[in-house]
């Protein structure tokens, strides 16, 4: 249990109905009996006057105590129920900070009920991402992760790891005998469970990675292509001023919605082109390092020009790129999309809104984003824990399938199973922990 008392206003700063104080450490109830004269009885909503050091009345209000362990934090927890002003909220948390609870960093409520064994990695991650979900699938899968679901996901996949450690280990052990006990079939049913048993599980986290960040598009091409008609025609906004002259736009314009409950981040882009002025050499720029952090380019091109090349513009090489063919109603070209070699290439009218159906399922499936599932929600350190704990496996399948190196498989299986555990909190560090906890909200 932590030594030091926190405190932290759980509600957002402003005028409002109702703010909420929260306190935790061993110090609460010597804070409760300074602040409200008496530590309520567990779990029941009290009503109590709050005082300074003087006596005076400083709020009327509720009072929640929740002892240890059985708290959010495991510690001590009291919480403050009184009226929403700056004014009185800020008297209160003077009032506990003279007492010696001091302010809590961000997310170190949840911190602290990770270090307290109240939840794993992935419960606490997904508190944050249930608060910053924009939708109702994100919400979802961010709540299937509170109550548990990638965690179990991942701890039925390490004690697979675990059994199957102690197979092998067992096997070196007892090298010295006749039978060979790497060669037992067993094992190389275990290791291909196992590898299947990963395999679905970065797909399921792929998924909620989707869904928790979303897919950040950026739309290119030469000036007058239509792209910020392209933008206002998949927003179903004007965000974007349309005119027919060239390098109307100069400027990043960002917008965001969903397909599916996916999130999709759009970046309309300044025209790319030579011969630009200072301010639109700036916006090509801009343009040019959007690309660099996209997930995919929609290279837009007016369908009545000649194909476009990539490599004159100076698209990145590693991004993926989708070749968009606009202003389709001038011409008679029949909406759709086609593959050609490793190139999409879809064919679509911004002003009539022809093909965008099929450009927003071409998203999609470029994400491998699956409307319908049970998700859960994952980050970026999952994904790469997940990848490492992929080629470590793999590489003890061939240590056994191929060397019959049974010290070698161990080993690779015992890596396989730390990167399994710095998804769940198993093995972590101190700068994992701050470079996680440092993005909650304070009060949280």
């Amino acid at each position: 249990m932590a030594q030091e008392t926190i405190c932290a206003l759980a509600t957002p700063p402003g005028r409002g109905g109702v703010a909420v104080i929260r306190v935790s450490g061993p110090a609460v109830p010597e804070l409760a009996q300074a602040v409200a004269g008496r530590l309520p009885e567990p779990r029941r909503a009290t009503l109590a006057r709050f005082r300074d050091a003087e006596g005076g009345v400083l709020d009327e209000g509720l009072l929640l105590y929740f002892p240890a362990p059985n708290s959010f934090t495991g510690e001590p927890v009291l919480e403050l129920l009184g009226h929403g002003g700056e004014v009185v909220v800020d008297r209160l948390l003077r009032r506990l900070h003279a007492l010696g609870a001091r302010p809590a960093r961000p997310g170190e409520f949840s911190e602290r009920a990770f270090l307290n064994g109240r939840m794993d990695l992935t419960q606490a991650e997904a508190i944050a991402d249930l608060i910053a979900a924009d939708s109702e699938a994100g919400a979802r899968a961010a709540l299937r992760s509170l109550e548990g679901a990638f965690g179990d996901a991942v701890r039925a996949l390490v004690d697979g790891v675990i059994r199957l450690r102690v197979h092998v280990e067992a096997a070196i052990d007892f090298s010295d005998e006749e039978i060979d006990f790497l060669a037992d079939e067993a094992v190389a049913i275990q290791l291909r469970d196992l590898i299947d048993q990963l395999a679905a599980l970065r797909a399921q986290a792929g998924q909620g990675r989707v869904l928790r960040d979303g897919m950040q598009v950026v739309l290119a091409g030469p000036p007058n292509a239509g792209k910020s008609s392209l933008l206002n025609a998949l927003t179903e906004t004007d965000t974007a001023i349309v005119t027919d002259i060239p390098g109307t736009t100069r400027d990043l314009l960002r917008e965001h919605l969903h397909i599916d409950g996916m999130p999709l981040h759009i970046i309309d882009t300044a025209g790319l082109r030579e011969n630009a002025d200072q301010i639109e050499a700036e916006g090509i720029r801009r343009a040019r390092s959007a690309m660099a952090g996209a997930d995919r380019v929609l290279l837009v091109q007016d369908v009545r020009e000649p194909p476009v090349d990539p490599g004159r513009l100076d698209l990145p090489c590693d991004i993926p790129l989708t070749r968009v063919l606009n202003k389709i109603d001038l011409t008679g070209h029949v909406s759709g999309l086609q593959e050609e070699g490793r190139e999409a290439v879809i064919a679509v009218s911004a002003r009539t809104g022809d093909g965008l159906a099929e450009l927003r399922d071409h998203l999609k499936t470029a994400m491998g984003y699956q409307a319908v599932g049970s998700h859960f929600s994952a980050r970026r350190r999952h994904l790469d824990a997940l990848a490492r704990s992929a080629e470590h496996l793999a590489l003890a399948r061939r240590a056994l399938e191929e060397e019959m190196a049974g010290e070698i498989a161990a080993e690779e299986l015992r890596l396989v199973q730390h990167h399994l555990g710095e998804i769940t909190g198993e093995f972590t560090s101190e700068d994992l922990l701050g470079e996680i906890f440092s993005s909650f909200c304070i009060g949280k």
